[in-house]
């Protein structure tokens, strides 16, 4: 009977053992996880108000986040979590009037020097 109990009870400690995070099992491979629109500095610069709602899809395609009640502003969110538990997060929205594009906010400013052709 007392062996039985030790050994469930060893059984016990190595289940809730296996569930903690803070135990790491040699060799694991831990991949990145991306999620949401990948946008870059470069993007953002392209874009100039006076845009339609078209050609700002055709620069940072198509928004993460569009509101059915506010059609005027999209939200386009990027996550990244790296294997060592670091997470970096940026997001974007534009905002527009009817078609055009007014104004952006976020995490990038268009930079006023980039000349676009």
């Amino acid at each position: 009977m007392q062996k039985a109990c030790r050994t469930l009870l060893a059984l016990i400690a190595l289940a809730s053992l296996a569930g903690c995070s803070y135990f790491q099992f040699p060799g694991v491979h831990k991949i990145e996880i991306q999620q949401g629109n990948i946008i870059t500095q470069e993007m953002v610069d392209q874009l100039k108000p006076g845009m339609t709602k078209r050609q700002v899809r055709f620069v940072l395609g198509t928004p993460l986040i569009a509101d059915p009640f506010n059609q005027d502003r999209w939200d386009y969110f990027y996550s990244k979590r790296h294997p060592d538990g670091k997470e970096t997060k940026e997001r974007i929205t534009v905002f527009f009037e009817g078609d055009i594009l007014t104004h952006i906010a976020g995490d990038f400013v268009p930079n006023p020097d980039v000349a676009t052709e």
